[in-house]
């Protein structure tokens, strides 16, 4: 995924910390690239558990970051 275009349709979800490995929280269906922009936005404690996905990968988003 990290050679993904800007436009590519993601999911942006949350995963949350709770017991049996929690549950996945979709925040956005759409284009990569406002994905990133709404992951920008949540608060720190959230974008830690981040992931972007696409249809053949995913990623956390601070992951994402880095690279």
């Amino acid at each position: 995924m990290r050679s993904t275009y800007e436009e590519a349709s993601v999911r942006l979800y949350h995963l949350d910390g709770g017991a049996e490995g929690g549950a996945a929280n979709t925040l956005f269906y759409g284009p990569l690239s406002q994905a990133m922009l709404i992951a920008e936005q949540q608060p720190e404690e959230v974008q830690d558990g981040l992931f972007i996905a696409t249809d053949n990968d995913v990623v956390a988003y601070l992951d994402l970051l880095e690279s």
